[in-house]
């Protein structure tokens, strides 16, 4: 009996060693230091090198990771974006391309991103920026930003209320952001509250001192939040058209709501978006 029910553990620990891996690999210290080697992953998960470096060799040959040849860092791999890019509605995904290119260009002059919720993080999946700006705010495929202090991931989680927000966001140390980020729980709650009543969100200085940036939530044809729209650049550029900002990015999250089917209103009172009864498939 006793060995019996430790043949099915091994499987299940062994995934969960390989999920540690990457979670540590996409952790903000590893991604500002362009990945981390065998030893300062084996001192962060308390584990054995020994069994770490095979559990990486088997995450780079099937490219769920990727191994600098130079640092002999790991970091996180090609495959990790294609899953999360197949995720995503392919609809929005067409659909978004073109859309994006035009706020970056014409309409906004600023980086686009597209975005999805990673659990209490947030996804970029796609990203543009404008070729004629000398000083752009960075963003890349792949990225995973904090939910509780970021345009974009305030636009994801619009229609939580607080104790839903209260358990995704349990681990959440609310520090380390910029000088305006929020607090706590009850303070991002209050500013949900008055994004949802317009239908956008707008930040200035609350991911870090100087980006300021503006996001609205995409939703499927049942009105749920499933990516969102953000623009993010330089304070010292948005901060005087940040509401022109929200509301163009709004207009688009709108457009990309309609292609997955979505046929709804902002609500003009405080409270998540209304669908519009009757109206959807």
């Amino acid at each position: 009996m006793w060995h019996r029910a430790l043949v099915p553990e091994a499987p299940a620990n062994s995934l969960r060693r390989a999920l540690a891996l990457l979670d540590a690999l996409a952790s903000d210290e590893a991604r500002a230091q362009g990945g981390w080697g065998v030893n300062r992953l084996s001192a962060h998960l308390g584990r054995d090198a020994s069994q770490i470096s095979r559990t990486l060799r088997v995450l780079a040959e099937t490219g769920y990771v990727e191994r600098d040849p130079d640092s002999l860092r790991y970091r996180i791999g090609w495959h990790v974006f294609a899953l999360a890019a197949r995720a995503v509605d392919k609809r929005l995904l067409d659909a978004a391309r073109p859309i994006i290119r035009r706020l970056a260009g014409a309409d906004l002059g600023e980086r686009i991103h597209l975005t999805v919720r990673s659990g209490p993080d947030v996804l970029t999946i796609l990203t543009e920026g404008p070729t004629a700006r000398s000083v752009q705010a960075m963003g890349w495929v792949g990225r995973l930003v904090p939910a509780w202090n970021t345009a974009s991931g305030r636009a994801l989680v619009i229609d939580l209320g607080k104790d839903e927000l209260a358990d995704l966001l349990s681990t959440a140390s609310f520090s380390g952001g910029g000088p305006n980020a929020p607090n706590d729980v009850a303070d991002l709650h209050a500013r949900i509250v008055v994004a949802r009543r317009i239908g956008y969100v707008t930040v200035e200085d609350e991911f870090e001192d100087g980006l300021s940036g503006a996001a609205a939530p995409i939703r499927d044809v049942h009105g749920r939040v499933v990516a969102a729209l953000n623009v993010s650049g330089p304070t010292f550029r948005l901060r005087e058209r940040l509401t022109l900002a929200g509301k163009t990015v709004q207009a688009a999250a709108n457009e990309l709501s309609a292609h997955l089917g979505w046929e709804g209103q902002v609500g003009t009172e405080i409270g998540p978006a209304r669908v519009v009864p009757g109206k959807l498939a």
